[in-house]
This record gives structure tokens, C-alpha cells and sequence, in this order.
């Protein structure tokens, strides 16, 4: 855009939107409950980062970043910003982002798509302000947007997914020459990363080094909770971006799940119809959902009291379980699930800490037998004909020790 362009847009004073509407109306909006039109399938507001954004060029859409705030009708208090890819030259903003927020939106998690500056007229650096900014925004309005700061995330394609690393792990307070208000007091760290088919360093990549700064080197035990995607099939940024993040989290004891499909190249967004039986939703979609369960993010444990330790025993015609797992299933869809293996060591026993424990209230518990013998021998022989299954309803409660005695022929054989 040219900064002598005299056209209506590049007149817009700096910091509003289409609507004329700075972040500070924007949002009043929101507490006032007059932005409802965003529930839904509908795509919602945009509000600006920035009353007047640093280092922008002119005062054209380009140059002022926004978020696009996409509520869930039935909210969880989970939030995820949703940074589409385009190789910091553009923004694939419909399979990489309004659809994503409306995805989001259906289980229950508020979305905000995040429009930030692009090269060659900003460098990433740049997009990293913007980056960090939207995190700060969100979380200073926690509260009227109904979202939990302690459970918001960020989600990024292709590049974005590399600006989601940065924001994470090149984490900084701004400048005096940035830093504008209260807002940018706050910690801009997100509380998960969910890195798809991303840049993760441009020159192991072999491309655009200057633009896509290593991100695995700035790994350390402090980084959050990750969720990795690639495709081997995928020709613009190979699984091995990946697979490099991966092993920096795998070495500082980083909580991470790392998934490479066969199928699929670059630029797959949900992915839909990859899945014959489920043509209408995403099949790493799902793996993801069921990611964010197993760490608390879909339910607002403190309403509950958090997570409870769990011990006790268990017990088959009075014999420890040579080898298998005890699992609760949570009535609530959102709790995470808890697991705990039994094995002939621990004489029918077990324990889980606080923080890998159920939630209080209703579960289903099941314990799988997958052995008769522990440990395994070198005679190779089968020690059951097939493996067993058994289930009961508890009620989970802080403190409560749980003994289980179970016939043999109960279980079903699977």
C-alpha cells in the first residue's frame, strides 16, 4: 500500500475498524451484551490491537491488526487465537480461520481470528508485535469475554503456526518505545501452542531464514503444552519442521503430542473428508479435542475443585491384575479422563498424583485386563484367550480410596 495513497481507507484514522470503532468501544460492546451477534455460525466483531499500532506504515487495513471475536453459543471458558498461514504474504483466512473459529465454536471454545501484518512490507518481526498484542488483549478482557486467561491458547497454520511458536518462546515485554497501556503489563504466553504443518526453522528448512527464525532452539522447560500436525505427502514444509520442534520439547520435558498423516499436502485446514465414516468433521480435530481433555483445558476445574489423587486396589478372584489399565470416564464430556496401569509389582495396588487424577463427580470406570502374566517370560505362550473388560458407575470425591474386587466371570472378553 502506498503511504500517500489519499484513498478512504488509507484515511481511516489509525486503530479503527470497518465500523469506525476503536478497541475500547468495541469492547464496551461486548460487556454491554450488544455484540450477541457473534454467537453462532455468523462471523462476529473485529476489534482492533492498537488505538494506534507501532511501527505501522500507513492507516490502511493492512496496517492495523485485528481480532475477530467468534463466541461459542454454549461456552467452556476456553479461548484460542487462530492465526491462518500464506507465508507471511498473506492469509488464508476462510479454511485457516473463520472456519477453524466455527469449528471451535461448536465444542464449546471462543475463537478469535487474528489479522496480522505481512511481509514484504513488515517483516515477521512485526507480526510477532502483533502476535503477542492479541494474546495481551484477550486476556485483559478475560472477563467480558468469558474466557479463562489461564486457559487460552493459540492455533497457527503454516506460518501462523510459526508465529505462535514465537509468540510463545521469543516472549518479551515490549519496548518503552511500544509499550501504550495497561495492557501490555500482561503476560502474552500462551497456556497451549497448537503449531499445524508449521515453520519451525527457516534455515534447517533451507528457505526464508531471515523471516522464519529458529523456534526449537528457544524450547526450554518453561514452554507450554503442545499439539503438533504435519503430513508426510506435504511439499512446502516438510514433516521434519515438526519433528525438529518435537524433539526440543521431547528434551526439556515439555508436555507434547506429535502426529504426521500419510495422506494430505500443504494447506489441508480441518481436513475435512479425510475420514470415510465422519465426512463432516476433522480427523486430527478429534486427536486434538482429545488432547485438550487430558489436560483439564475444555473444563473449569476450579468449579469443581480441581483434580482429586486417586489410590486403592484391585483385584481379580482375589489376585492382582497381572497387567492392565484403570480408566475414568468422566460423565461431563469436557473433564479430562484419568488412567492408571496395574501390573503384579504393584500387588493389585495403585496411585495417581493430584495433577493426572479424576475430577470430582460421576465417572465410568473400566479397567482393560490385557495379561496374565508379569512380567512377560521368553516362552512366547498366550496367557489368556482374549483380553477382558469391566465397568462400574463412581462417584469421585477428594480423599475417597477406592477398592475394587471383581469376578472373572464378569468380565467381557473383547
Amino acid at each position: 500500500m502506498d503511504p500517500n495513497d489519499k484513498s478512504p481507507s488509507s484515511q481511516r484514522e489509525p486503530g479503527r475498524i470497518d465500523d469506525g470503532a476503536t478497541l475500547e468501544e468495541t469492547m464496551d460492546e461486548i460487556m454491554d451484551g450488544t455484540m450477541d451477534e457473534t454467537i453462532g455460525e455468523n462471523p462476529g466483531r473485529a476489534i482492533p490491537l492498537w488505538s494506534q499500532a507501532p511501527e505501522a506504515l500507513a492507516n490502511g487495513p493492512e496496517d492495523n491488526p485485528q481480532l475477530t471475536v467468534h463466541r461459542a453459543a454454549i461456552p467452556n471458558g476456553c479461548g484460542v487465537i487462530v492465526c491462518p498461514g500464506g507465508g507471511y504474504r498473506t492469509l488464508a483466512s476462510d479454511h485457516e480461520g473463520l472456519q477453524v473459529a466455527q469449528w471451535l465454536n461448536s465444542h464449546g471454545i471462543h475463537a478469535f481470528v487474528l489479522r496480522y501484518r505481512l511481509g514484504p512490507r513488515y517483516h515477521s518481526s512485526v507480526s510477532l508485535l502483533d502476535g503477542q498484542r492479541a494474546m495481551r488483549v484477550v486476556r485483559f478482557h478475560a472477563q467480558s469475554l468469558g474466557v479463562d486467561p489461564q486457559r487460552l491458547g493459540m492455533l497457527g497454520f503454516s506460518a501462523g503456526g510459526h508465529l505462535i511458536l514465537a509468540t510463545a518462546l521469543a516472549a518479551s515485554s515490549p519496548s518503552p518505545s511500544i509499550a501504550s497501556d495497561a495492557i501490555d503489563a500482561l503476560d502474552c504466553r500462551p497456556n497451549f501452542l497448537v503449531p499445524l504443518y508449521a515453520v519451525t526453522n527457516g534455515e534447517k528448512r533451507g528457505r526464508k531464514a531471515d523471516e522464519y527464525a529458529a523456534m526449537d532452539s528457544l524450547v526450554d522447560g518453561a514452554s507450554p503444552p503442545t499439539f503438533l500436525l504435519h503430513s508426510h505427502e506435504d511439499s512446502i514444509v516438510p514433516a521434519s519442521q515438526s519433528t525438529l520442534l518435537y524433539d526440543a520439547l521431547l528434551a526439556a520435558r515439555v508436555p507434547a503430542e506429535l502426529h504426521i498423516f500419510n495422506f494430505g499436502n500443504h494447506g489441508l485446514g480441518l481436513d475435512r473428508g479425510a475420514d470415510a465414516g465422519h465426512m463432516d468433521t476433522s480427523p486430527w480435530g478429534t486427536l486434538l479435542l482429545h488432547w485438550w481433555r487430558r489436560h483439564g483445558l475444555l473444563l473449569d476445574q476450579s468449579s469443581l475443585g480441581g483434580r482429586c489423587a486417586a489410590h486403592g486396589e484391585v483385584r481379580i478372584d482375589g489376585e492382582p491384575v497381572a497387567l492392565g489399565w484403570l480408566t475414568w470416564l468422566p460423565e461431563n464430556n469436557n473433564a479430562p479422563i484419568a488412567r492408571a496401569r496395574l501390573t503384579g509389582a504393584s500387588a493389585g495396588r495403585f496411585t495417581l498424583a493430584a495433577d493426572a487424577g479424576p475430577v470430582p463427580g460421576a465417572h465410568r470406570l473400566v479397567l482393560h485386563v490385557v495379561s496374565g502374566t508379569y512380567p512377560a517370560d521368553a516362552s512366547g505362550d498366550y496367557s489368556q484367550a482374549q483380553a477382558l473388560m469391566f465397568e462400574r458407575q463412581v462417584q469421585v470425591a477428594p480423599g475417597e480410596r477406592l477398592i475394587w474386587h471383581i469376578n472373572r466371570g464378569d468380565g467381557t472378553a473383547l
